[in-house]
């Protein structure tokens, strides 16, 4: 059988040993130390919008405390994409709050606006305004922020802006994860670049920052014994999570080029295939880091199904995967209130998230290649070296 070729395999630069050899050295192996400072550093310098980084055990841990800093308790509703992974939900029930989803769009496959602001008027008329949002940039496609922001300005709720998937995006020449109040960023072994697990939680202001760093390390009051006045957790990065980090920073521009010129190969292939189309940026104010290139298919014309795809890559050892089930079909969440038409379940139903490592072979993208124009029936000949 042939070798396997992952859907985002994690793509090493060669300083991270530097890094963590360092840490070793000097015996910080707890979760701080200068690694962690220098890759929160590293980050707040990438993003460029006086922001300020909490560097975390995870996306899903930076999420949560951002909830608890936007005063989400028992009993409230938070505002989320339906269109993502669960990850962007599960700590509003973490925290015995309501999730209210929404549908996407079909430019961006992200929040749509319209049905937003239908949501938030129809949960006020109810006596339940919701007490945060949480967008999601989908594969790494920044959402219609203008638009989600002037919804939330007016109804004076805080936005949540997760960017796990879209480190290295920008809309509107801004960097993704700097819109809203707080920013989410993922360094999971898939993600653009990785930690090999560890997310970050980003901040406008150092009072922010300062308290997810004290309620991510047990929120232990200033005391010369253990006092603790809040509930706190065991969230912060360790030094040598964070000195991979600091490796995989020197290369991010690399990366995320990498991942864009998988998408264009893949721009290649789909351009002659009639009803095949690659998920891209709607207009120039949308960047995308590409993170995952995925296709929507329709049936009626080529006669193949997403599935029938995937079952062609398998038989060939290629990872590819559908794209995330919307929240509001997911069986956990199935009594949660939903408001939009059926864009997400449409697209979830079409659609395939196709191999998009930054560092895919040539001999892989012919692979890739040859099973995609003979499942299409696609008698033109490619090559990624012509």
């Amino acid at each position: 059988m042939e070798s396997k070729i992952w859907l985002s395999s994690p793509h090493l630069g060669g300083n991270e040993l530097k890094y963590v050899k360092e840490a070793f050295d000097n015996n910080w192996v707890a979760p701080l130390g200068p690694n962690v400072d220098g890759f929160e550093l590293d980050l707040e310098t990438f993003l460029n919008e006086n922001v300020k980084i909490a560097a975390l055990s995870a996306g899903t841990a930076a999420l949560h405390l951002a909830l608890i800093e936007c005063d989400v308790n028992h009993g409230d509703e938070v505002i989320c994409q339906s269109m993502t992974f669960s990850a962007s939900a599960n700590p509003i029930v973490y925290l015995g709050a309501v999730p209210v989803f929404i549908d996407s769009e079909k430019d961006t496959w992200n929040m749509c606006p319209v049905a937003l602001k239908e949501a938030i008027e129809d949960r006020i008329s109810k006596g339940k305004k919701p007490k945060a949002i949480i967008v999601v940039n989908l594969y790494g496609m920044p959402a219609k922020m203008d638009e989600i922001l002037s919804v939330a300005t007016k109804y004076d709720i805080p936005l949540i802006e997760d960017a796990a998937e879209s480190l290295g995006s920008k809309y509107k020449g801004r960097a993704c994860g700097t819109f809203g109040r707080f920013g989410i960023l993922s360094f999971n072994g898939n993600k653009i670049i990785t930690t090999s697990g560890g997310g970050a939680l980003v901040c406008h202001s150092q009072e922010d920052k300062e308290q997810a760093v004290f309620l991510s390390t047990q929120a232990r009051d200033k005391a010369p014994h253990y006092q603790h006045s809040q509930i706190g957790y065991n969230y912060r990065m360790s030094n040598i999570s964070a000195g991979i980090g600091r490796g995989q920073m020197e290369v991010l521009k690399e990366r995320v080029e990498g991942r864009r010129k998988v998408h264009s190969f893949y721009s290649e292939i789909c351009k002659d295939i009639d009803g095949v189309d690659l998920f891209s940026e709607p207009n120039s104010d949308f960047y995308s880091n590409h993170w995952l290139s995925v296709i929507t298919i329709d049936e009626a014309k080529v006669s193949k199904s997403a599935e029938d795809l995937r079952l062609a890559f398998l038989e060939d050892n290629i990872e590819s995967r559908p794209i995330w089930k919307p929240m509001h079909l997911q069986p956990i969440f199935q009594d949660s209130p939903y408001y939009g038409g059926k864009v997400a379940e449409g697209l979830f139903g079409n659609s395939l998230c196709l191999p998009s490592g930054s560092n895919l072979s040539d001999d892989q993208k012919e692979r890739i290649a040859k099973v995609m124009i003979d499942v299409f029936s696609n008698k033109k000949e490619y090559s990624v070296l012509s």
